[in-house]
């Protein structure tokens, strides 16, 4: 492992929960437990994806205040598992007395433990972590060197918490934004990734709004150009981008770059459907949907799982008779963790457009063939869009994630915002439910075919 890629590690609220529930039992002593993870391995980023977690059992353990001692042999089912499904082995354990850094014994025991872990996991990277307790994780991976600390811990849960990161100098463009949130979440905002799939209607918003409030890194997904029907609902785009076709992920790059926050911004004229595109969003701390088709939907669902990812989906509809009537206009928020429900168990997407807009996308003939038999739905759905609408429901889901990972609110435990404008109604929503096809692949990290799925089973994982 290159020592200068930014190491991390991934888990979901639940996991968080589950981990210091069990190493904070509330007697005061040192418990264990072991973790089971996948990975994300980018060219500049690699991250460890927690996948199951593993109690060792209190009563199996000698426990005092400053130590605890387990028996190997209990962890051999997960060190099997690991073995054959090419994953790591994570140790986190507790430090009741609240010590923020690694004792030497510490240091004794993961040496011991990782060079034992050689044997099961080969070359991959196995780490250690300590939970404090107050919840807050710092830890570490074995490396040539011996021990690579981790650049940040990211937990996706009702609050979106990053370890790890430190207090950055606010610069006079962010001096706003820090009097609202903290000079805190200024310096967390500079040192995120966020990925925005589809950056027209909605989509052009959260670009703009995430650059105003200075994210580090933005990466901007969306096959299509600028068209002269777009100019009236994307924000920077000119009648001159329309006419020379320029594509809409450049349009929000030159305005991104142009607000002076130093934000770097990658740019894919693609669709969902491609490698290189996944394993650019699958390297994102955060990523936003901002697309109408089912499928795309449903992908960008599956990404954000397989890499314990938060995922904030926007949702608009509105229905006119063309000649000013609208009669509904209603746009929704979904925020999405790795091993909830997902749109699919919310019933925002459906199995059967997810299945015919695949098909168009795979082979327009085939579809065809297959619609005017009646074997798959209509799958070309477009409606009306307007700035006012959109920016609206663009602006709620940003806010929604500040929120999340500010930690301003009273209560979090929603899922889903409702807004509709003909009634004039706000409504919140929680879906307690995980999904029974998804939550099981939470943090199942790169593998082959990637995601599972079977038309990327001929392209190589990188």
């Amino acid at each position: 492992m290159n020592s200068a890629t930014q190491l991390s590690l991934r888990l979901t609220g639940k996991q968080h929960s589950r981990i210091r529930d069990h190493l904070y039992p509330g007697d005061g002593f040192e418990a264990v437990a072991l973790l089971l993870c996948g990975h994300r391995n980018g060219s500049a980023r690699t991250a460890l994806t927690v996948h199951e977690v593993f109690e060792i059992p209190h009563e199996s353990c000698v426990r005092s205040e400053d130590r605890v001692q387990w028996p190997m042999e209990l962890a051999v089912p997960l060190l099997e598992k690991a073995m054959g499904k090419g994953l790591s082995i994570v140790k986190v354990h507790s430090h009741p007395g609240g010590y923020s850094e690694f004792s030497p014994v510490d240091d004794l025991s993961d040496q011991e433990l990782f060079e034992s872990l050689k044997s099961w996991t080969g070359d991959l990277p196995n780490g250690s972590l300590v939970m404090l307790p107050d919840g807050v994780m710092f830890g570490r991976v074995s490396s040539n060197a011996g021990f690579q600390n981790l650049h940040r811990i990211s937990v996706a849960g009702d609050r979106i918490r990053v370890f790890g990161i430190e207090e950055a100098i606010v610069r006079e463009q962010e001096l706003r934004t820090a009097q609202a949130f903290g000079a805190g979440t200024v310096s967390l905002l500079r040192r995120l990734k966020i990925g925005v799939v589809g950056c027209s209607g909605t989509g052009s918003w959260v670009c703009e709004l995430l650059g105003r409030h200075g994210v580090g890194e933005l990466v901007f997904v969306d096959p299509d150009v600028v068209e002269l029907k777009n100019l009236n609902r994307i924000p920077n785009a000119t009648r001159e981008d329309a006419l020379a076709g320029v594509s809409k992920v450049e349009v929000q790059k030159r305005a991104v770059e142009a607000m002076g926050f130093s934000t770097l911004v990658s740019t894919y004229a693609s669709d969902l459907m491609n490698v290189e595109v996944v394993e650019a969003l699958a390297d994102c701390d955060i990523v936003f949907g901002c697309m109408d088709s089912h499928d795309g939907r449903d992908l960008l669902n599956r990404i954000a799982v397989f890499y314990n990812i938060p995922y904030f989906d926007i949702g608009v509809s509105l229905h006119s008779d063309g000649e000013g009537g609208v009669t509904h206009v209603v746009g929704r928020v979904n925020y999405l963790q790795p091993d909830g429900s997902s749109l699919l168990s919310r019933k925002h997407v459906s199995a059967e457009l997810i299945d015919a807009q695949s098909c168009l996308r795979r082979n327009p003939d085939e579809y065809e063939a297959r619609r005017g038999e009646g074997y798959v739905a209509n799958a070309h759905v477009e409606s009306p869009a307007v700035a006012g609408v959109n920016s609206l429901y663009a602006s709620l889901a940003v806010n929604e994630c500040l929120a999340r990972l500010h930690g301003y609110r009273d209560d979090d435990r929603h899922d889903e915002i409702c807004i509709c404008q003909v009634n004039t109604y706000m409504q919140t929503i929680r879906h307690e439910l995980p999904c029974p096809r998804l939550a099981k692949r939470a943090g199942r990290g790169d593998c082959l075919p990637l995601l599972d799925i079977p038309q990327l089973a001929e392209l190589c994982v990188t």
